[in-house]
């Protein structure tokens, strides 16, 4: 991902998710096409476990959890847990911290019929925990809120 096609993000929902609910613990799975440029993107109230391919591990998994009196999306993308050495370790590291923003772009894009439903989420922080078992890896980043990602997806998307 490079740029941020609106054209190739191809939407499910897995019931009982809709426009308008969950609201807490509604989670995301976000993968990518290895033949084609097409982005799946899988809303409900669980993760996408099939769509997961579990040698490559390159999906982004999102949660809106409650946190202090707010919501929060928390990204979740796995580096590495002892499968790929740490040389490959950061290869990953770097593709995934330099994709996070196409990846949520792709989430909060594909979601903003629910986000309007609740636009008290747009002011959220987002964050990112990249897991790996190696700690210069290991790290939470902070990426923003809901409305950035969507002002930036509304003035960038290609039709």
């Amino acid at each position: 991902m490079n740029t941020f096609d609106q054209s190739n993000l191809k939407i499910n929902f897995q019931a009982p998710a809709t426009d308008f609910t969950p609201v807490e613990h509604r989670k995301y799975t976000l993968t990518q096409s290895d033949s084609s440029n097409d982005i799946f993107l899988t809303i409900g109230h669980n993760y996408d476990y099939e769509a997961i391919k579990p040698t490559q591990r390159d999906e982004l998994l999102a949660e809106w959890i409650p946190q202090m009196g707010q919501y929060v999306l928390l990204g979740k993308v796995h580096i590495s847990n002892g499968e790929f050495d740490e040389h490959f370790a950061k290869i990953r590291y770097m593709i995934y911290e330099r994709e996070a923003d196409l990846g949520l772009t792709a989430i909060l894009f594909g979601d903003r019929e629910f986000l309007s439903n609740y636009p008290w989420l747009l002011n959220s922080p987002i964050y990112v925990q990249f897991h790996s078992n190696y700690p210069e890896f290991n790290k939470l980043q902070y990426y923003g809120t809901a409305r950035q990602f969507l002002n930036k997806s509304m003035h960038s998307a290609n039709p």
